[in-house]
């Protein structure tokens, strides 16, 4: 098969229990909830196939199954605090050999940076493929191999590393090929994904000026014009940490010894 022809599996991780912003995949916005804009978007790559959402047994996750089980979506339902387990157990049970890992908080996932994440990662014969953080915060895509899962799933022992599928890559570099992508353009201080209620109102307002509806995709240069031209918009969630859950777990790592 050519690289052009192939594809990778897309697992978008989502759960109701956010601490920060609980429910927050289920609110809605111009009439949809968030991972309904999400997928609509993400099914516009083309090199991703199949879409998989990924959430945990907690039974607080039923209406979101019900939503994805009405729109025609695969679920797949496993560990609530074991994040690295469900995703293996997923890729496995679904047979995937390539698998694109999203979260569900990035409801404007750009499905043309996915299919450049997922082309260039069979280009470079890569376990682990991911931008930087000069990526707009909220873009982020991760593609890798099954083995290179495999891998972390019986290896990784530190609680980051089972809460944060693929902390186990980054830590053990020297056994995995890890690529990563530089993005042309410094965009890190746009913030797009949805972890408080100041990113849920940024997010609400982008969409609110540039959504017509599924089949109109506005990408991530349409966002930044918009957020330039409403900096009281774009400041609302700008003292926000950047991967704030990541670095807790790495501090929980630390105080566990």
């Amino acid at each position: 098969m050519s690289l052009e022809k192939r594809k990778a599996g897309a697992i978008i991780q989502a759960r109701m229990g956010s601490s920060r912003l609980p429910g927050k995949v289920m609110m809605p916005i111009l009439g949809k909830p968030l991972i309904g804009h999400m997928i609509d978007r993400l099914r516009q790559a083309k090199l991703v196939d199949p879409i998989i959402v990924a959430t945990s047994i907690d039974e607080a996750n039923n209406i979101l199954c019900d939503y994805l089980d009405n729109i025609g979506v695969t679920v797949f339902r496993g560990s609530e605090n074991d994040v690295l387990a469900r995703f293996y157990e997923a890729a496995k049970k679904y047979n995937l050999k390539y698998i694109v890992r999203l979260t569900a908080d990035c409801p404007l996932i750009d499905p043309n940076i996915v299919d450049q994440y997922v082309s260039k990662f069979f280009m470079s014969g890569a376990d682990h493929l991911c931008g930087t953080s000069l990526l707009a915060e909220g873009l982020d895509t991760e593609v890798f191999s099954f083995n290179a899962l495999k891998d972390a799933f019986l290896q990784a022992k530190k609680r980051s590393e089972r809460e944060h599928v693929t902390q186990y890559f980054h830590n053990n570099s020297e056994i995995f090929k890890l690529v990563k992508i530089e993005n042309k353009t410094d965009d890190s201080n746009y913030r797009i994904t949805v972890d408080e209620p100041a990113d849920f109102e940024v997010v609400k307002n982008i969409f609110a000026a540039l959504y017509v509806d599924q089949n109109h995709f506005f990408d991530i240069t349409a966002i930044k014009q918009f957020l330039d031209k409403h900096p009281e918009i774009r400041s609302l969630n700008s003292s926000i940490v950047r991967n704030e859950g990541l670095l807790k777990s790495l501090s929980d790592d630390f105080e566990g010894g």
